[in-house]
């Protein structure tokens, strides 16, 4: 293979006897050199080199690190030319190895992976005068390798600091040679490619810049969808070392990891061309397994550390939430629907979705903007509401309660205000609906027992509708009072003849000659002022009628809203166990809400003295059994 091709005489004779083994290629001669062939780098050129140097030859100007690089490819990159090609020129010329020189080389010593060697000064014997030696003979650098060589040092041999011993001609212990070991690989390793999935616990910055020290800037972190969340490192591989014999080291096989089971539900192991990553499989809250590490995305948030101003502060969140620990008192969850499994000091907020409290509701409230509510423990103290929505509680004392349905197995001394309410046992209420349903009423201590059946008042609708009904007669009478004046001007014989021709010639169904022309203008002028009124009297027809359409659509719709609030109204109580009292309370049907109110405004409204209202029933004993259509009352039992 020509590696110089401008050398003439590429080969010259073979070096010691390499032909006679077939390695006559690895090793060659050159004018300017010893090269080895590229093809030939490795185990092939080791043995052509071991060969030379036990045919007791050695090599000159050795380049120590080509060699060790061309021998075990450990070292730095071989030189190239030019063109590219590998340059493997790694010593002068090879020469026999004197065997009185090589007497001057001793044993060296082996301790833990090192060669240590006794330099002192060398004599060569006399050849004339035997038993004398001549003056000291100083040692060679390549001789000295070439010796090592035979005594199974063949890797890692210090040139630098055999020199410096050679150099220095003083009797001394030096380290020659020194094992290289096995450098490690890299483990694998799962590092974090997205900051989204860390909380942050720092105060929330308001729009204004002020910081809310009751709530975290980001306590549970949403993430969107394939959002890269863990990226896989891939393990590297260790470097081989080598003995000072020249055997290998092979270095520790690196440990892999596996991404897949740290993919919970709503993510995914993605394949790129760019590395191996988990990544969200969907938009939602990212939650981390503490036991395993496995990540998750999912449309609830679930935590277990409670809500306090030490855990969480106060929550606004876009999904729903599910909390197994306690919501300490003054504190607010906001989100969809939200699960509570301890008891609940603070205040919920759902802007839709189920609020489900497992436990205790005390000192706080639930409102619920469009769902419904459970209490499944004992709300003491609270506020419960749902604006469009069922509440349903276990036990219910001294709260205030609205919902389009109440429903409560017991409740004392409390203020309840619904579309309809069914209560088992109801002690002290102040209680409101359209429809009302209990099994057993009796007063509580200083809480009289009051029941009020919402009625629907339609007087003051029925005087609007009466007044917008005439308004409309009126705007119908005047737009054909309009009509009929503006059919009386147009009736005109002139103005007709006119409107007739203007009509043709806009259309393009007539053209006039220059001499017709003045005779059309003459006659425009002639009916200009009819022309004008009639335009003024067909925009106020216009008027007219856009005004009672109004009226026609406004009393429509005052229509559905009476009619939506007409229905029966009843009362309906299994035992009267004391002082209770039912009464009926009207209600303006004016499309809002009878039980979406304030909890200072139920409170005083049921609780108010002088309540303007017909009385239904008054005892303390008996049944009640009240209905009424929207004709008036019909009392069926008491």
């Amino acid at each position: 293979m020509p590696i110089d091709s401008s050398v003439a005489n590429f080969f010259d004779a073979p070096i010691c006897g390499l032909d006679a083994i077939g390695l006559e290629r690895c090793i060659v001669r050159r004018r300017d050199g010893i090269y080895a062939d590229p093809l030939s780098l490795g185990k092939l050129f080791l043995t052509a080199f071991d060969h030379v140097l036990r045919g007791n030859f050695y090599f000159t100007g050795l380049d120590y690190a080509l060699l060790i690089k061309a021998l075990y490819d450990c070292g730095p990159a071989l030189p190239r030319s030019g063109s590219g090609e590998v340059m493997v020129r790694f010593a002068t010329d090879a020469t026999p190895f004197d065997p009185a020189r090589r007497g001057l080389y001793k044993a060296v010593k082996i301790v833990g992976g090192s060669a240590e060697y006794y330099f002192e000064p060398a004599y060569l014997a006399d050849p004339g005068n035997p038993g004398t030696t001549t003056e000291p003979t100083p040692l060679d650098v390549d001789e000295f390798i070439a010796d090592m060589w035979q005594k199974g040092i063949r890797f890692g041999i210090d040139v630098g600091a055999v020199n410096a011993a050679i150099a220095g001609g003083k009797a001394e212990r030096v380290t020659v040679a020194r094992r290289l070991d096995a450098m490690a690989g890299r483990d694998a390793q799962i590092v974090e490619v997205s900051d989204d999935i860390h909380r942050s616990d720092a105060p929330r910055q308001l729009a204004n810049g002020k910081l809310d020290l009751m709530a975290f800037q980001n306590r549970f972190p949403q993430i969107k969808r394939g959002v890269k969340l863990l990226k896989k490192v891939p393990r590297a591989a260790g470097a081989i070392g080598f003995e000072l014999s020249g055997l290998p080291i092979e270095p520790a096989v690196p440990a892999d990891v596996d991404l897949a089971p740290m993919a919970g539900p709503g993510t995914a192991v993605d394949y790129t061309a760019d590395g191996e990553y988990l990544v969200s499989a969907q938009a939602g809250f990212l939650s981390i397994e503490p036991d395993s590490g496995q990540l998750s995305v999912g449309d609830k948030i679930v935590s277990r550390d409670g809500v306090s101003s030490r855990t969480t502060g106060n929550l606004q969140l876009t999904g729903d939430y599910e909390e197994f620990g306690e919501v300490q008192e003054k504190r607010v969850i906001e989100g969809e629907g939200i699960t509570i499994h301890a008891d609940v000091y603070g205040n919920i907020v759902s802007r839709g979705g189920m609020v489900l409290l497992n436990r205790n509701l005390v000192g706080g409230s639930a409102h619920n903007a469009r769902g419904d509510i459970a209490v499944r423990g004992i709300a003491s103290g609270a506020v419960v509401q749902s604006s469009c929505g069922e509440v349903v509680m276990n036990r219910a004392e001294n709260c205030i309660i609205s919902g389009t349905r109440v429903t409560i197995d017991h409740a004392v001394n409390c203020e309840i205000i619904a579309d309809e309410v069914s209560i088992k046992q109801a002690e002290g209420c102040a209680i409101a609906a359209r429809c009302v349903t209990i099994d057993s009423a009796s007063p509580r201590k200083q809480s009289e027992m009051v029941v009020f059946a919402l009625l629907p008042d339609s007087s003051q609708i029925d005087e609007v509708l009466k007044l917008i009904s005439a308004r409309v007669e009126e705007f119908g009478a005047l737009a054909a009072q309009r009509k009929a004046e503006m059919e009386t001007m147009t009736g005109d014989p002139e103005v007709r003849k006119y409107v007739m021709l203007a009509s043709k010639i806009r259309k393009k169904e007539l053209t006039l000659t220059p001499e017709q022309v003045p005779v059309f203008q003459k006659m425009a002028l002639a009916v200009g002022p009819a022309l004008k009124a009639i335009a003024k009297v067909s925009l106020d027809v216009k008027g007219a009628e856009t005004e009672r359409e109004a009226g026609q659509a406004l009393l429509a719709q005052l229509l559905q809203q009476r009619s939506q609030s007409d229905g029966v109204s009843q009362v309906t109580v299994g035992t009267v166990q004391g002082d209770t009292v039912v009464r009926t309370m009207p209600f303006n049907p004016d499309g809002s809400s009878t039980f979406d109110l304030p909890p200072k405004d139920i409170k005083a409204r049921l609780r108010a003295r002088g309540v303007v209202g017909e009385m239904i029933f008054s005892g303390s004993s008996g049944t009640v059994s009240w209905i009424s259509e929207q004709a008036g009352l019909a009392p069926v039992a008491a």
